[in-house]
């Protein structure tokens, strides 16, 4: 029997094409989406990414659903947060195919509720995948009349929602290198920004090619900026954007060919959507950030009047509490950022225009406008390797004894003595047998230590 639970992680379907994806288990998950969202008679939304088993998976998934009397608006090729768009707007539930950043062996399933609400394991995904078990196992009953099936484009609707979000006009000329990585950004860059006069594109992999022949679409992975920073010093460019498979992550690089961190980029579009909604008379904004963003983030939204509110990792649960909230703007440490006037939805293209106005419209390059809002030292987010992340984690509440300690998401320790502080959290990947360490610090010198203290405890044998 194919053991669903090995990929259907806490947030999306995720497995190897071929042995834990097929056709068939799509049909399964297609027929058990409808019954789980009683879509019975009703219309939910399907896209899928450029690899090569998408178009046969959206198509497989949609035939499931509408076995169960279900009613497929099919999108065609798109990005997620096109999926998420046409969620919204229609008010539907949506399926998009792809596997994001993974691997061309790859692919998966990201499932939303009407309104690009999203579907996890505790809302929603372990009930689908124990109905899609047993429909594989005992096959899917044909007692409803088979739903419908039509075509919608919502790539020009997209693209015009957007511009109306972040307008660029009477921004400053900018060279931007953008690399999509043979991804979606292939196909929504153009039409997003392609027809603006102020913006000179030097495009990278725009192909879709589902191979991923020049490099993994996976930017939070220092080797795969390594094209783009090296054309944007030899272009001279003023930017440089990547984005991941799906491109609903975006990061950025700027005129040296330095990364700016994605926490920079949350605190620039913080600023921004504060300063925004500010103007409309909403006083105290709320804005979320999770808890490894850099202090500054927090910092900056404090700065401008708004409320920041902390959480734990993961798209799912931050798009429950934009909800909760009513947060204008969230944003994550791995790229992903949320907009209100986005249904709550992550959208890694907004981010891109957010940087993009920010830069155009005053004369500081993007190095200068990145150090303001990057005063601390990270370590970045370093994996290990564990048999028992238990007794690890004890490991390291013997070596931090003392310390303040957090347990929201995995543990956090924080330390001030006077005026130098440090905070270094430790959680355990949701998918794979790591530990994941982030530590921060106003000193190089103390997050260093920190850093190094941390990674013995973790990978002592002792």
């Amino acid at each position: 029997m194919t053991k669903f639970d090995e990929f259907v992680k806490t947030y999306d379907v995720r497995g190897l094409v071929g042995s834990q994806l097929t056709e068939e288990v799509v049909e399964c998950f297609g027929a058990a989406f409808a019954d789980e969202l009683d879509l019975a008679g009703k219309e939910f939304v399907v896209g899928h990414d450029m690899r090569d088993s998408s178009p046969g998976f959206a198509a497989a998934f949609s035939l499931g659903a509408r076995k169960r009397g279900a009613n497929a608006v099919m999108l065609g090729l798109c990005s997620t947060d096109m999926n998420y768009y046409a969620s919204g707007l229609l008010d539907l539930p949506g399926a998009m195919f792809t596997a994001s950043h993974n691997p061309a062996s790859y692919n998966g399933i990201k499932l939303s509720r009407a309104g690009a609400r999203g579907i996890s394991l505790d809302t929603g995904l372990a009930a689908i995948r124990d109905r899609a078990a047993v429909f594989f196992e005992t096959g899917i009953p044909a007692n409803f009349a088979l739903g419908s099936e039509r075509n919608l484009s919502v790539i020009a609707d997209y693209s015009n929602y957007l511009r109306k979000l972040v307008p660029l006009q009477g921004i400053r000329k900018l060279k931007i290198v953008i690399d999509t990585a043979n991804g979606m950004g292939g196909l929504t860059v153009p039409v997003v920004l392609g027809d603006d006069a102020s913006i000179e594109t030097v495009p990278m992999y725009f192909e879709l090619d589902g191979s991923f022949p020049n490099h993994e679409a996976n930017p939070l992975d220092p080797k795969n900026l390594v094209d783009l920073q090296q054309m944007v010093v030899s272009t001279g460019a003023d930017l440089g954007l990547a984005f991941d498979g799906d491109a609903d992550r975006c990061f950025a690089v700027d005129e040296k060919g330095a990364a700016v961190t994605p926490s920079a980029v949350a605190a620039i579009v913080s600023k921004r959507e504060i300063l925004r909604v500010q103007a409309l008379g909403e006083k105290t904004p709320t804005v979320l950030h999770n808890l490894l963003t850099s202090k500054s983030v927090p910092e900056t939204i404090a700065a401008h009047g708004a409320i920041p509110q902390v959480t734990k990792v993961g798209h799912s649960l931050i798009k429950d509490q934009m909800a909760s909230t009513a947060a204008v703007f969230g944003g994550e440490h791995s790229a992903h950022y949320y907009f209100r006037e986005f249904w709550g939805a992550d959208n890694g293209m907004l981010a891109a225009m957010h940087l993009i106005s920010e830069l155009g419209s005053q004369t500081r390059a993007m190095s200068e406008i990145s150090a303001d809002y990057t005063p601390y030292f990270a370590s970045g987010e370093i994996n290990s390797t564990v048999t028992d992340a238990h007794e690890a984690q004890l490991r390291v509440a013997a070596e931090f004894e003392g310390a303040f300690v957090d347990q929201l998401d995995g543990k956090t320790y924080s330390h001030q003595d006077g005026e130098s502080w440090w905070w270094c959290n430790i959680r355990s990947s949701n998918t794979e047998p790591l530990l994941r360490l982030n530590v921060e610090s106003n000193q190089e010198s103390v997050m260093h230590q920190i850093r190094n203290r941390a990674l013995a405890a973790i990978t002592s044998k002792a």
